[in-house]
């Protein structure tokens, strides 16, 4: 890439604005953008926050170089003012976002913008397309993760993500959602996510025989090794010259760790066989791993048919949630400062009521039930209400306001936390490892019936009285 400054990772119409924006004086004014998404990804009942380290790190890094001013001065349409501007940026700006691995719904905001109008115009693009991509990969694999039923889920898909990130970053998220490691090198380097990996089946044709391949690797790497075994013919070969090679080369040095690979073929009644197999042969702690276009859908089938296999590698379908590929998160222009400081809230109607957006600066707040710890609700608040713990609170679904339910036994947390204040990042990432165990244990503060894959329980995200009340005085001046 001739240019890697992802400050110009950015719609062009972000710069036509905000030309605009400083002509105008309102590049002074601060104002208040909600990231959120309207539709869980594969009719899903939730979905997994991820990318928030990568917008940190854009963020403070954010700058236009004398190449950057250039590009835009040839295109002849920005006043020369505006150009200096950029040559000084930085953001200033405050940010608040859902840690990463919190599960999130529909309608709410997982990361708030307060900043000047042209630093808050100028990152929407990075930003939506980093926790668009990292959600969605999160979401998928923990579905895929939820499915194998406590079996390892290893993420294979780099050869067919769509780009670099897409293969990096993507393998990140998958860990984040609950995989145990994944096969791209970089990742592991970057991020610290397990990388690791088998053989090809280029690996065993190189040599004169299937055994002599087998015992090469084995020779090679004699700690915990996974043989391919369907190059060739699975049950005649494949599997037979695996048991002779482990039998032959690592159980006399008294290693009991290793494994096979399915890739091809019924994977269930191979599975089986090869259970058997192995368990005839004495090899009971020999694992099965099985992999080839894998999904949620495919292994729980897999394992409602009581297939005996430990391991799942998933690929294609994992790493570009093949079946839902665009998670669909917007970014929205929610409040304004006036002149004296107030926060004045912003409204977008349309007549598409998916559409209408939820206005003011705000707080999410989730509800814990103290009985079951389970999550009750999320509620969006105005950003000056605080919820009493030790008082009955009142939630309503505002799509139905005759429709409340008073909570009594319960704990209020805020979602959002702050990311950057003034500019300046207050937020410590925590370490990949930490992100995952965080995201598992937050998953099981579910009910199951949100976790369903069809027809999930809707998990209520509501609007405070408060908050409703200024919503509906907005609809009403513009006319809806």
């Amino acid at each position: 890439m001739k240019n890697d400054n992802l400050s110009m990772l950015c719609d062009f119409y972000e710069f036509t604005m905000s030309n605009g924006y400083f002509k105008n004086d309102f590049y002074k004014k601060n104002v208040y953008f909600d990231v959120f998404f309207r539709k869980v990804p594969d009719n899903g009942g939730f979905a997994i926050s991820a990318g928030l380290e990568q917008v940190i790190e854009y963020i403070k890094d954010l700058h236009f170089n004398e190449e950057d001013i250039e590009f835009l001065r040839s295109k002849e349409i920005f006043d020369e003012r505006f150009l200096d501007y950029l040559k000084n940026f930085k953001f200033s700006g405050d940010i608040y976002a859902v840690p990463e691995g919190t599960p999130i719904f529909p309608n709410e905001p997982v990361m708030t913008i307060r900043a000047p109008a042209i630093e808050a115009q100028l990152i929407e693009t990075f930003i939506l397309l980093t926790l668009n991509h990292q959600t969605l990969i999160a979401t998928k694999a923990n579905r895929i993760v939820r499915a194998a039923q406590g079996r390892a889920v290893i993420e294979f898909g780099s050869r067919r993500a769509q780009g670099i990130s897409g293969a990096v970053d993507g393998a990140r998220a998958a860990y984040i959602g609950g995989c145990a490691g994944t096969a791209c090198t970089l990742t592991d380097e970057l991020y610290g996510v397990p990388a690791g990996g088998t053989m090809a089946h280029s690996w065993i044709q190189m040599f004169e025989s299937e055994y002599d391949a087998f015992k090469a690797y084995c020779e090679l790497y004699p700690d915990n090794p996974t043989l391919l075994v369907d190059t060739y013919n699975t049950l005649k070969s494949g599997i037979p010259n695996a048991i002779k090679v482990f039998k032959e080369v690592l159980v006399p040095q008294g290693k009991n760790e290793f494994s096979i690979r399915l890739d091809s073929g019924d994977i269930s009644y191979l599975s089986k066989k090869a259970r058997k197999m192995l368990d005839d042969a004495g090899l009971k702690s020999c694992k099965i791993t099985a992999s080839n276009a894998l999904d949620e859908y495919l292994i729980r089938d897999l394992m409602m048919q009581g297939a005996k296999i430990d391991t799942f590698g998933v690929g294609e379908r994992l790493i570009t949630s093949a079946s839902s590929p665009v998670l669909g998160g917007v970014y929205k222009l929610v409040a304004v400062e006036n002149e004296i400081g107030e926060i004045v809230p912003k409204i977008k109607v349309s007549e598409n009521t998916t559409k209408i957006t939820n206005p003011h600066f705000k707080k999410v707040y989730r509800y814990f039930d103290n009985e079951s710890g389970k999550a009750i609700a999320d509620e969006l608040c105005v950003y000056d209400e605080t919820i009493d713990n030790s008082v009955p609170h009142t939630i309503f679904d505002p799509n139905a306001t005759w429709k409340t339910k008073t909570i009594t036994d319960f704990t209020a947390k805020e979602l959002l936390v702050t990311v950057f204040k003034n500019g300046e990042c207050v937020y410590e990432s925590p370490s990949i490892q930490e992100i995952a165990e965080y995201c598992k244990g937050q998953i099981e503060l579910l009910w199951d019936e949100v976790k369903r894959f069809e027809n999930p329980h809707t998990y209520y995200v509501d609007l405070s009285k408060k908050l409703y009340e200024i919503k509906n005085i907005l609809l009403n001046v513009y006319g809806v």
